[in-house]
């Protein structure tokens, strides 16, 4: 169960994750506090090998998996890109073979990285949701493990980048955390609660995927349309119910932030970090942005969570192009 993780089982989780990379940086960059009047830090998951947190989690589930006497010969999941990338690159080290099922118009990049991993590449279906359920499919018609995108072993690995920034980052007011299926912010409430600090943790949806947006404020499940153009991170169409009993009970409040704050908060961020943020990372400081006067004065942490983004989406943001959901 995600509410059972402990700070043990994070704190073993890191020793796997260091196996395979650094620590990634926290930095409080001046320009950005300058431009926001707030002591800002940025939590740098855009850094990592495969630029995405997501990489933690994967490599902690496969370490488990391969240790077990269950170990797969061979697995498939769903993805729009960074999940993809932390499977394929995480189940490789064992030799596990790998089929991804992303939705069609997927992007570009993201797929080439994927394959690059030794990832077989399957399109279908118009978003996440879709790929998911054909995945599901596939892993029953074919007996394959299917590796889900939400999972307690994924989010103490995540959570690992949590511990980092909590530990290094002393006193913070409010940390804010993307949030696509879920395995991110929960892993953050997890290790503030496990470090018994009073920080508030902020979620951020897209304005355009606001699922988690609007369950949180039912506390109910519910399924939104999903119409983002540079957020594909955060394309969350039906929201992962045991995400949500976390949520529900530790999450300050949700943000929500339009495509064109994200567009904008993309091109701070590389002007003031010279740091390249794919949608879905420069969420968390565009809500820190829409929420400058609710923040003056604080100590406050954004998760950078990615940064994979396609070279020709990314020279439309910086050439301040619109994007209209």
């Amino acid at each position: 169960m995600v509410q059972d993780i402990t700070l043990d089982q994070i704190e073993s989780a890191t020793r796997i994750v260091y196996a395979e990379m650094q620590p990634t940086p926290q930095y409080c960059w001046p320009l950005l506090c300058e431009s926001l009047g707030t002591e800002v830090w940025v939590k740098h998951e855009n850094q990592t090998p495969i630029g995405s947190f997501k990489l933690r989690g994967g490599l902690v589930y496969f370490s488990h998996l391969a240790e077990s006497s269950e170990k797969p010969k061979s697995v498939v999941s769903a993805t729009k890109g960074n999940h993809g990338q932390s499977v394929g690159f995480a189940a490789r080290r064992y030799g596990i073979p790998v089929t991804i099922v992303v939705p069609y118009g997927n992007s570009i990049e993201k797929n080439n990285a994927m394959r690059s991993l030794g990832v077989k590449l399957l399109e279908h279906g118009d978003d996440f949701q879709s790929a998911r359920e054909y995945a599901i499919k596939m892993a029953h018609e074919n007996s394959l493990k299917m590796i889900p995108s939400f999972d307690p072993l994924l989010v103490t690995g995540v959570a690992t980048y949590s511990l980092e920034l909590l530990k290094a980052v002393k006193d913070l007011d409010v940390v804010y955390v993307p949030i696509g299926l879920g395995s991110g912010i929960c892993g953050m409430l997890a290790v503030r609660d496990a470090l018994k600090l009073k920080t508030k943790v902020v979620g951020v949806v897209s304005a355009h995927a606001s699922s988690y947006a609007e369950s949180y404020i039912s506390r109910r499940p519910v399924e939104s349309p999903v119409s983002t153009k540079i957020a594909d991170g955060m394309a969350c169409r039906v929201p992962e119910q045991s995400a949500l009993e976390l949520i529900w009970e530790g999450v300050e409040r949700i943000v929500q932030v339009s495509d064109e704050e994200i567009a904008e908060a993309m091109r701070i961020l590389y002007e003031c970090t010279h740091n390249v943020c794919e949608g879905s990372g420069a969420a968390a400081y565009a809500a820190v942005m829409q929420e400058s006067s609710r923040v003056k004065g604080c100590k406050v942490a954004v998760i950078a969570s990615g940064g994979n983004i396609d070279r020709e989406v990314y020279a439309a943001v910086l050439n301040g192009e619109a994007f209209t959901a």
